[in-house]
């Protein structure tokens, strides 16, 4: 099977960048007291909210393979890192050092049946796997019936 490409573009003002992806435009910035313009969320959220899309869209494929009844999902994503890594000190990783991910699942199904939706989920969503197979963050998944 051919690899699948994807790709964006992107234009930077200071620390305000805009991204094109596809016919999408959207806006990674900063908080004005850290320089930006506050036209969008910061870099590292962008990611969580990347993870919580790519968890979401992976589900719902698996689902429909599990015959699973999803009615949706709502994520609670939490990323916690040492800053002082982002500011040059060299003893402190710049990434998160946990993530902490709580899935509030619509559904009438049984709790066995969501972790099998969870495991599946996980085992095949790239953004998820990216951050795990670091193997430098710690990560708690918890998913339950909403």
């Amino acid at each position: 099977m051919a690899l699948v490409n994807f790709n964006i573009e992107s234009t930077s003002q200071k620390v305000t960048t805009e991204v094109k992806a596809r016919t999408h435009t959207f806006f990674i910035d900063e908080p004005k007291n850290l320089g930006g313009n506050d036209k969008g969320a910061n870099p590292l959220t962008t990611l969580l909210g990347s993870l919580a899309g790519c968890e979401n869209a992976i589900a719902n494929m698996v689902a429909k393979e599990m015959k699973f009844n999803l009615n949706g999902i709502d994520f609670k994503i939490e990323g916690a890192l040492d800053p002082k890594g982002l500011m040059g000190d060299a003893s402190v990783k710049q990434y998160f050092q946990t993530l902490t991910i709580e899935a509030l699942v619509d559904t009438d199904e049984s709790d066995e049946r969501i972790q099998e939706l969870k495991e599946k989920t996980d085992s095949r969503c790239p953004v998820f796997n990216i951050l795990k197979d670091t193997n430098f963050i710690r990560i708690q998944s918890t998913w339950r019936r909403k």
